[in-house]
């Protein structure tokens, strides 16, 4: 591969957009609920779901639920998205405001990271 098609490459995955927002994953056995952000959600619930399959998640709650009923046990939700235009903005602090909000709409639920 030459050089200029290596840039664009490289311009190209740097001015993708992907979905980001806030992410959820229920346990169905219990209905308990772990929310997190995601700067990019496909990517974030394939992170955490590996890290729980691996054993040593940092959630000690989750891990022992994940432990006991395993990723079936669990529905992947997606419970907002940001809207945004540019990809090299930080945009942290609105999806923490969105992580905000949906902790507050269910009062019960927990963090994936703690």
């Amino acid at each position: 591969m030459d050089a200029k098609r290596k840039k664009e490459l490289l311009d190209a995955y740097k001015n993708r957009c992907p979905d980001m927002g806030v992410i959820s994953l229920r346990c169905t056995a219990t209905g308990e609920s772990f929310l997190g952000i995601s700067k990019d959600i496909p990517s974030g619930f394939n992170s955490v779901c590996f890290k729980l399959s691996s054993g040593g998640y940092p959630n000690r709650r989750l891990q022992s639920l994940w432990s006991q009923y395993g990723e079936a046990g669990f529905e992947r939700l997606v419970m907002r998205t940001l809207e945004y235009d540019d990809p090299r903005k930080d945009h942290m602090p609105e999806l923490k405001k969105l992580l905000d909000q949906c902790l507050a709409e269910d009062p019960q639920a927990s963090l994936l990271w703690k």
